[in-house]
């Protein structure tokens, strides 16, 4: 199976276990220039952007571990886009999550980290 088509089906995977939890999903595979966000959802007040990762095993570490400082920068910097081309004010209710998925685990860190922002130049 090659990684999209992998990464599409744990993507599903994590949309459903949300959707489960709640979670009212907004968009899949949102993408802007600057990069894309596997999924935007409404969790009661909050919207949350959402990163997903899969492990088969932790031989290459943790799957939440692999949501490092450039990715979180792409992702704040997408969600900025979101939120201004849907109206989403500057005090809205957000956060940033991450599913990991290890093998059939599937672990959702709430607030995984902070909004970074993004220098304009």
């Amino acid at each position: 199976m090659n990684t999209r088509k992998t990464g599409a089906e744990y993507e599903r995977a994590a949309a459903e276990y949300l959707q489960g939890c709640g979670v009212q999903i907004l968009a899949r595979n949102y993408r802007s220039r600057r990069g894309e966000i596997d999924l935007i959802g409404k969790d009661g007040e909050y919207t949350a952007f959402i990163e997903v990762k899969y492990r088969r095993d932790n031989k290459k570490g943790a799957p939440g571990e692999a949501v490092n400082f450039a990715k979180q920068k792409t992702i704040c910097a997408v969600a900025d886009y979101y939120r201004m081309t849907h109206c989403i004010g500057e005090f809205a209710a957000i956060r940033y999550d991450v599913v990991a998925i290890e093998g059939e685990k599937i672990t959702w860190y709430k607030n995984a980290f902070a909004h970074i922002y993004n220098e304009r130049k």
